[in-house]
């Protein structure tokens, strides 16, 4: 005979392993791809859904093409590696180096294949505030939610940031020798929209 306490545990068993199940519904995308939102349709439950999406588009943000202009410290971080920019620059006071020297010394309009320099015409560093190197999907997803470290944006305005700034596409198009950030711009601008469709749940931490 089964206790009702054991009953209990063995329900919340069954309904943790459930949710788990369900989490991983989506097929896995293949490495450097992103699934599509509708490859989540599957996962009943919508906060778990909307947090399964977010995970996905956190292949886009934890690839070295965000955390290198998202980094811990004032000094970027360049390659596939994450090494520290060399010549040692650091963010200045708008982002965009000091005034010796600022991130247009080097950086041009575009990508300079012959000196494998990459470029855009605002080359610069994410605000301290939205410095995500080594913090986890969670905790990515909870900063880039709260206006007070977003720069005041509201989610629906990630969806341009994200799906369509031209400086945030340079990730999938970075120029020789470094590893595009996974999918394209518009893939992960759709998963955006599903995200925020389900509620912008963020995954557990």
């Amino acid at each position: 005979m089964i206790s009702f306490p054991r009953t209990g545990m063995l329900a919340a068993a069954a309904a943790l392993a459930f949710s788990l199940a369900s989490a991983r519904a989506a097929d896995p995308a293949p490495a450097g791809t992103l699934a599509p939102p509708q490859s989540f349709d599957t996962i009943t439950d919508t906060t778990t859904r909307s947090a399964a999406i977010f995970t996905e588009l956190g292949k886009v943000l934890t690839s070295p093409r965000c955390t290198n202009c998202h980094p811990a410290s004032d000094r970027p971080r360049q390659g596939d590696q994450g090494r520290p920019h060399q010549p040692p620059v650091t963010r200045g006071p708008d982002g965009q180096g000091t005034a010796s020297m600022r991130c247009a010394s080097c950086h041009g309009a575009g990508n300079f294949a012959a000196a494998r320099m990459p470029g855009h015409p605002e080359w610069h560093l994410a605000p301290r505030s939205m410095a995500w190197e080594g913090r986890s999907i969670a905790e990515i997803c909870e900063q880039i939610k709260d206006p007070a470290r977003n720069g005041q944006r509201k989610v629906e305005d990630l969806l341009h940031h994200i799906g369509q700034d031209t400086l945030v596409g340079w990730a999938w198009a970075p120029g020789y020798g470094r590893t595009p950030a996974p999918g394209t711009q518009a893939e992960a601008g759709a998963l955006v929209a599903a995200w925020i469709a389900s509620g912008s749940a963020c995954p557990l931490k």
